[in-house]
């Protein structure tokens, strides 16, 4: 059955959708020999020879869905023309080529998540399909009440105003306060852009819940795989979050 290269791409594994409509329109896709540049296209995945840079594209055989703690100095891409660190290179012993979903910004720690699902890693990427992503924030100086009050009801960024937030005082000490933040949208540097529009400047940022998903006692660069449950409840439509879904390959427990 035809369908589009990029969810053909996404689908076995090799990185997300957005960044396979990348790789056609920058001319690195080929179906049966011939460079496709068109969004649009389509293939058959088990009749035509479909290929990324002169490598075919194989349907992945199983899918896993990794939980990570991602420490600062890591960057959330498959490559970096700059030679950083890759967080990749930390679950490179799952045995499968993992891309992230969403990103953590090269300075930022705390929970991100991988895959090779490229699917599932659309619909938790969607605008539509907002869940609660919590990140405590440590930043220079004392924190004003106001401060807190205008990120809680949304501040105007360069790509527009943001939703209100949760945001709730955490800890304080002589030179520095620890913040709370809660967000359901995922804009780059969102929560740093936010604090920087109040007048903060942030000293350290740790993601440390996403939906329902905590670090637990994960060290920075340790990680673990997502039971079934957890890859389900992720899944699930946002209003819908108890509801069960069924998640069509099974899942292989780390360790």
């Amino acid at each position: 059955m035809n369908e589009r290269l990029q969810k053909i791409i996404s689908a076995a594994g090799i990185m997300s959708r957005r960044a396979s409509e990348e790789m056609i329109l920058t001319g690195r896709v080929a179906v049966n020999g011939t460079i496709v540049t068109e969004l649009g296209s389509k293939a058959d995945p088990e009749k035509d020879v479909i290929s990324l840079d002169g490598q075919p594209v194989k349907p992945a055989e199983m899918l896993y869905y990794v939980l990570l703690h991602k420490p600062a100095g890591y960057v959330t891409s498959l490559k970096d023309p700059q030679g950083r660190q890759l967080v990749t290179e930390l679950v490179k012993d799952v045995g499968e080529r993992l891309f992230p979903v969403g990103r953590l910004d090269y300075n930022s720690e705390g929970l991100l998540l991988l895959t090779n699902d490229g699917a599932w890693a659309n619909r938790l990427m969607h605008p539509r399909h907002q869940v609660d992503k919590e990140y405590h924030v440590r930043v220079r100086g004392k924190i004003d009440p106001q401060q807190i009050r205008r990120l809680s009801e949304g501040v105007e960024l360069d790509d527009g105003p943001t939703a209100g937030a949760t945001v709730r005082m955490l800890k304080s000490d002589q030179s520095n306060d620890w913040l709370s933040v809660t967000i359901r949208e995922g804009r780059n540097r969102q929560v740093r852009r936010m604090c920087s529009a109040v007048g903060l400047y942030v000293v350290r940022l740790r993601r440390i819940r996403y939906g329902n998903l905590t670090l637990g006692g994960l060290q920075p660069g340790e990680y673990r795989l997502l039971t079934k449950a957890e890859a389900d409840a992720l899944d699930a439509p946002p209003r819908a979050k108890n509801r069960e879904q069924p998640v069509k390959k099974r899942l292989r427990q780390h360790g």
